[in-house]
Parts: structure tokens; C-alpha cells; sequence
């Protein structure tokens, strides 16, 4: 059992980071796509 608890927060804690590196990225890819069009239409769109 306790093996199993290691594997299994090893594998939370891989997943945890894997999605805020994901979701990191898309906050950063979203921010760039905003400076370099800053046109109100597509933020609007976006949200």
C-alpha cells in the first residue's frame, strides 16, 4: 500500500505540473497574440 501511495502522488504530482504548464503556456500564448494584434474585435471573441 504505501508503495502504491508513492506512485500514486508522484503521478498527482506529475499531472499537476504537466496542466499548469499547458495551461501556462496557453495564458502566455494568448497574452502575446493580445500585444501584438490589440484589436478589440478579436479580444471580444476571446474572452
Amino acid at each position: 500500500m504505501s508503495k502504491l501511495g508513492v506512485i500514486g502522488r508522484g503521478f498527482m504530482f506529475i499531472v499537476v505540473g504537466l496542466v499548469t504548464i499547458i495551461v501556462g503556456s496557453f495564458l502566455l500564448r494568448g497574452n502575446m497574440h493580445m500585444w501584438d494584434k490589440t484589436k478589440p474585435d478579436e479580444s471580444k471573441d476571446k474572452k
